[in-house]
């Protein structure tokens, strides 16, 4: 089976994030970037297809030239081929411009499935699976758990949860499916992985070379705007409880719980 990953890079989660002098994007300096914690399942479940099924899983990412160094871990973790979108224009576009370009990017490759994450962990829109696989014209099941692909590989079976239940979902091959925590552990890349991946192919491509307007792109296209980002209110300051002994402190507590928290 042939099989693409769409990829985001993004913040490490440990990463400080601050708001730049424009209130409406982040300070890039010193960040930490990182492949999107819920494409690494997608990743993860491609090369665990193609261990069974034989194939070829390919990796594509969109965004600055840095964002080479996810696509290069994916292709240690045992992916074959790498594409970058890359162009100046991308810079600020929203999530559904993202799509046309990964869309005009794929749509020409022999695929049998598709894998990205449910959603990107700095912005959590969730938009661009659902719109390639529109975009496509295939088949898209977000948040898959568990995904069992058919002995004559035409069909696919998706586990998904919903409402503390599990939908069951079966579609017909090509298909999207969006990976969620639960998938499958993500395995690391192993030394001779990261060796091999140096030499993996990876081609770049700009607007151009997807025969795509740079109008349709970046910030000034966007139909979603950002209009202000503000931080999370700062905690209030901790309170240590007084007292001699742990029933004195206890009955402070208490106390604190029930006239100023109002909880008891």
């Amino acid at each position: 089976m042939n099989i693409i990953v769409l990829l985001k890079q993004v913040p490490d989660t440990e990463t400080q994030i601050k708001i730049a002098p424009d209130g409406k994007s982040i300070v890039t300096d010193d960040i930490k970037w990182i492949m999107n914690p819920y494409d690494e399942f997608g990743v993860e479940e491609a090369l665990r297809i193609k261990e069974k099924f034989g194939g070829e899983v390919t990796v594509v990412g969109l965004g600055p030239k840095r964002v080479t160094e996810s696509i290069r871990t994916a292709l240690a973790m045992g992916a074959d081929k790498g594409i970058l979108i890359t162009d100046d224009a991308l810079e600020g576009s929203d999530s559904l411009a993202v799509a046309k370009a990964i869309t005009a990017a794929v749509k020409d490759l022999d695929y049998d499935l598709i894998f990205t994450g449910q959603r990107g962990i700095d912005d959590d829109m969730g938009v661009v699976g659902a719109s390639v696989a529109e975009l496509l014209g295939i088949p898209n099941i977000s948040l898959g758990i568990k995904v069992e692909i058919s002995e004559d590989q035409k069909t696919v079976t998706v586990n998904r949860p919903v409402e503390g239940q599990t939908l069951v979902i079966e579609s017909s091959l090509p298909a999207l499916i969006t990976a969620q925590k639960g998938l499958n552990e993500p395995r690391y890349a192993s030394l001779p992985g990261i060796m091999k991946a140096k030499r993996k192919p990876l081609e770049e491509k700009s607007l151009a070379d997807l025969g795509l307007d740079a109008s349709e792109f970046g910030t000034e296209a966007r139909k979603v705007k950002i209009l202000e980002l503000t931080p999370p209110p700062e905690r209030a300051a901790g309170k240590i409880i007084e007292g001699e002994t742990p029933q004195e402190k206890a009955a402070e507590l208490a106390r604190l719980l029930h006239e100023e928290a109002k909880v008891l």
